[in-house]
């Protein structure tokens, strides 16, 4: 199977659109969100599922979805809907589709089931193989254990996500606000979950994506619950409502001093590693040194603001001799 090159799309707000919903569909297009995610999951009834495929397929190929990542979430391998979901939206939408989201993923075994489905769907119709990414989605405690070797599953993989409110159920957590600290426990009762699907994503050079936000009208929550999967390196989060995006895009975009000085690192670094700046290993750069540790940071930061399509407002000065 042939390796896309880029796996590594913007996904500062992933907006969740029922996909059996006409005028959500619609209005989705004209958000500035990073990512949409057309829901054949939740946010649609059982009755209802059928004809929401068809639904997603006709506004994947007659929609304008430009600059958005296209993603369909599929039900889980545990329901009877989940071969139909990804047969009917993959022939009929795969070549306006990016990734395959997959719920409540407990094994490895279940991304490799996804991946064979689409490689045979794929051949089928003459798509390119391998083309359609997956998007894995944590939601109990099996599929944390097992996240190490989920994120290894296929070479689609693209993102690890955590889904916070079956994940709550499933733990027992005592809380029923989807995201917030239950009571009763002084530290950050997700920092463990957190950090583990990140350094699962990490090690495999995949995207780590927070879930979601259920109260959709208090953006200071969510502005705080974001700022602390942002802080520890989480390259996203989902939005359920169009007054989450902006804040989403902001959070998780480093600030314009962060992205100048992230650039004016990597020119620095670049000059007096070079011939003409001295062939030096570490150097100052105002009263900073700087090294090849601060050149990795750097990039870090510079990427997610190229990403963003954020402008550089300051330019590297070779020094007088």
């Amino acid at each position: 199977m042939t390796t896309p090159v880029n796996r590594l799309r913007p996904r500062r707000s992933c907006l969740a659109v029922p996909g059996s919903n006409p005028r959500f569909l619609e209005k989705a297009q004209g958000l500035p969100a990073d990512q949409v995610f057309l829901d054949l999951e939740d946010a649609c009834a059982p009755l209802a599922k059928p004809e929401a495929r068809h639904t997603i397929v006709k506004f994947l190929n007659e929609g304008d979805w430009t600059g958005k990542t296209r993603v369909v979430r599929v039900n889980d391998w545990t329901t009877e809907w989940t071969y139909r979901d990804v047969v009917t939206v993959v022939e009929g939408a795969g070549q306006n589709l990016d990734c395959i989201m997959l719920p409540k993923v407990q094994t490895a075994q279940q991304v490799v089931a996804l991946d064979l489905l689409l490689t045979q769907i794929e051949k089928t119709m003459g798509f390119e193989v391998g083309k359609i990414g997956i998007e894995a989605q944590i939601e109990n405690a099996q599929g944390l254990n097992n996240v190490n070797e989920i994120a290894t599953a296929s070479q689609r993989v693209e993102t690890i996500i955590f889904g916070p409110a079956d994940f709550m159920a499933s733990i027992n957590m005592k809380s029923l606000v989807v995201g917030e600290q239950p009571p009763g426990y002084p530290a950050d009762a997700y920092h463990y979950i957190l950090m583990k699907i990140l350094m699962a994503a990490r090690a495999n050079n995949l995207q780590a994506i927070d879930g979601p936000y259920l109260q959709i009208r208090n953006v200071e929550g969510y502005r705080e619950v974001a700022g602390r999967a942002a802080a520890l390196g989480f390259d996203g989060k989902w939005v359920l409502h169009p007054g989450q995006v902006e804040a989403s895009n902001e959070i998780f975009s480093p600030s314009q001093e962060d992205f100048d000085h992230a650039e004016l690192i990597l020119d620095a670094y670049d000059y007096y590693t070079s011939e003409a700046g001295g062939k030096k290993g570490s150097a100052m750069l105002g009263d900073e040194m700087i090294d090849e540790a601060s050149r990795k940071m750097a990039l870090v930061i510079s990427g997610k603001g190229r990403a963003a399509g954020m402008q550089r407002t300051t330019k590297f000065e070779i020094p007088e001799a």
